[in-house]
């Protein structure tokens, strides 16, 4: 029985330092593992040098609703419900692996994508409460993040029908002219 306990515990803390270093918040870590609140603190200290960003989570579902954070937010949940459905992961290591594979198709230039680890934890947990769903785009057949009880007989995503300011931000410029 001992044995059990402290394979656990390493898988835990193992879990832990995954998650820390793919950017997760200190809720995440307390609600995914097992691990006390303090030794979650000296672990993240340890990890990143600093202490644990402080603050709520983002608890609407807007954020994922709104153009660019759609798309990023619809290619993440693409790819965690094909981890699900086809290599048998669920869990939080269904999310890490699906945030590890999204990372690695958007490759943001500044270091940071616009999709947190924490936010995509959250937006399974949106879907998990009915929410959110993935609804197919009318003129793409894209699946998009979409709220639960809108009505979607003509969806039509955000990459087919861009709005009008797509892409015309401040740092767009910049980059255009470096």
């Amino acid at each position: 029985m001992a044995r059990k306990s402290v394979l656990t515990d390493v898988q835990d803390v193992q879990l832990a330092i995954d998650l820390i270093k793919w950017g997760a918040r200190l809720q995440l870590l307390e609600q995914e593992t097992s691990i006390s609140r303090e030794r979650l603190i000296k672990l993240y200290k340890e990890i990143r040098g600093v202490s644990p960003p402080k603050g709520m989570l983002p608890f609407s579902t807007d954020w994922f609703l709104t153009w660019q954070p759609n798309i990023h937010s619809s290619l993440f949940m693409n790819i965690y419900h094909y981890l699900r459905e086809h290599a048998g992961m669920s869990g939080v290591r269904a999310i890490l692996k699906a945030y590890q594979l999204y990372h690695e198709q958007v490759m943001p230039e500044s270091g940071e994508p616009l999709l947190s680890l924490t936010r995509a934890w959250r937006l399974v947990r949106f879907f998990e409460s009915k929410m959110l769903q993935m609804t197919h785009c009318t003129k793409c057949s894209g699946r998009f993040v979409t709220h639960t009880y809108e009505l979607h007989r003509r969806f039509v995503c955000g990459l087919c029908h861009l709005p009008s300011r797509a892409g015309k931000t401040k740092k767009s410029r910049e980059l255009m002219a470096a």
